[in-house]
């Protein structure tokens, strides 16, 4: 008997650190039944190597909901990315350790779980029987009067003279109240962490580097004609719906071999003192979302054909709608297209995504009377705008950098020459 005292007393102390079933049977079997569950801590996990923190956005469970292992339970928000937490393993949660809008750190303790358990089965509704209706009760019939009693006589009523005739007074007029014009109720909302980092990393962009904006208008008649000719086909083999911005894309490729600088950046202290050419092509794409503006990466676009670029471009806006983007998504980029046009924008002067050196935007698609050979025609123009940095690039380069994008577009066969 001592002997087994002696094992529950070496034994007794594991038991508050056992965290799974597995460590459990190991034990003797007359120890097994002492505990079945464990506690353990979920932490906010690594994000990136430049984001420390973020904020606890969203609960996706409450206290005493039973979570399977890998189930999300938590969103946090960084400022590029929205980060899942997941459960390590099933169980029941059983305390928040913060609450929401909170802003947490790597490593801070976040929500206790009690390991363990069944997932409750779900319980079936029980339909419930109909009522029986009760009878109503009867109204009470009033008594009959005896008509062999006489009646009592009636008393005999007292006249009181009339008070004296009074002259009545207005009544005092109510204050009027001064008229309002509809409401004039506000809402204050904190910015959340995407959009807070975009107003500073715009602002930063309008800091440090000399932009400029050179405009140019192109002529879509006969990349709208590539397009119409081509879509159905492309479509049916490959999948993917051909538009204009793999157009663009490839035809800012090209224009980079005559003009590197537009692919280049400035590096170095003090402002920067040294120029990076690249020898590829990392292409940011502007997608708008319901937090914010964020700027996937197409990466070695120099490498792939319209339909490629068309594809992963595709993609990389179905995961920012989808709120899927991850950070080596948004990592990077040394060129950045902008889409206004599908919002309807005319024109608009886009800002340069730092450190890159150049941003191209592109407006709506507008009919409009232009020249043709001497002749007027009617022909569908969109106005470009290129925005760059002109510490880096002079006025020469980047003008000649956006004529060779619309000649490209004016006439799309030459992108495969």
């Amino acid at each position: 008997m001592y002997r087994g005292l002696r094992l529950a007393a070496r034994t007794a102390p594991k038991l508050a650190t056992l965290n799974s079933s597995a460590a459990l049977r190991k034990l003797p079997l007359q120890f097994q039944h002492v505990r079945t569950y464990a506690d353990t801590i979920v932490k906010v996990p690594q994000m990136a190597e430049s984001i420390s923190e973020g904020t606890l956005k969203q609960w996706s469970k409450q206290i005493g909901d039973y979570v399977e292992a890998d189930e999300e339970i938590a969103t946090i928000e960084t400022d590029k990315i929205d980060v899942a937490v997941n459960a390590p393993e099933a169980g029941v949660i059983k305390e928040f350790l913060a609450n929401e809008e909170d802003t947490v750190t790597v490593g801070q303790d976040l929500v206790r779980i009690e390991l363990g358990g069944e997932k409750p089965a779900s319980e079936p509704k029980e339909e419930s029987a109909p009522a029986e209706k009760k009878p109503e009760p009867e109204a009470p019939v009033a008594p009959k009067a005896d008509e062999s009693k006489p009646a009592a006589p009636a008393s005999p009523k007292k006249e009181t003279p009339a008070p004296p005739k009074q002259e009545s007074k207005p009544a005092p007029a109510a204050a009027e109240k001064p008229a309002t014009l509809g409401n004039r109720e506000e809402r204050r909302v904190k910015m959340n962490r995407m959009r807070l980092r975009i107003a500073e990393r715009l602002k930063q962009s309008q800091n440090t580097a000399a932009s400029l904006t050179t405009f140019n208008e192109v002529d879509m008649s006969a990349l709208m004609a590539f397009r119409s000719k081509y879509k159905d086909e492309i479509l049916k083999k490959t999948g993917v719906k051909l538009g204009f911005m793999s157009a663009f894309s490839r035809a800012c490729v090209l224009a980079m071999r005559d003009i590197p600088a537009v692919n280049a950046s400035i590096d170095g202290p003090n402002g920067g003192d040294t120029i990076v050419y690249r020898d590829y092509v990392d292409i940011s794409v502007a997608v708008a979302t319901e937090k914010g503006l964020v700027t996937p990466v197409v990466r070695n676009v120099e490498s792939l054909d319209m339909v490629g670029i068309e594809k992963a471009i595709a993609d990389m806006g179905k995961k920012a709608r989808d709120n899927k983007l991850t950070i080596e998504d948004m990592a990077g980029g040394t060129f950045t297209i902008s889409n206004g046009g599908v919002f309807g924008s005319l024109m608009g002067t886009p800002i340069i995504n730092l450190p890159q050196t150049a941003v191209l935007g592109l407006h709506a698609i507008k009919e409009r009377p232009v020249a043709v050979n001497g002749k007027v025609e009617i022909r569908p123009m969109m106005y470009l705008a290129l925005t760059y940095d002109h510490r880096l690039l002079d006025g020469r380069e980047a003008v000649s950098f956006l004529v060779k994008v619309k000649e490209y577009i004016e006439d799309p066969s030459k992108m495969l020459l």
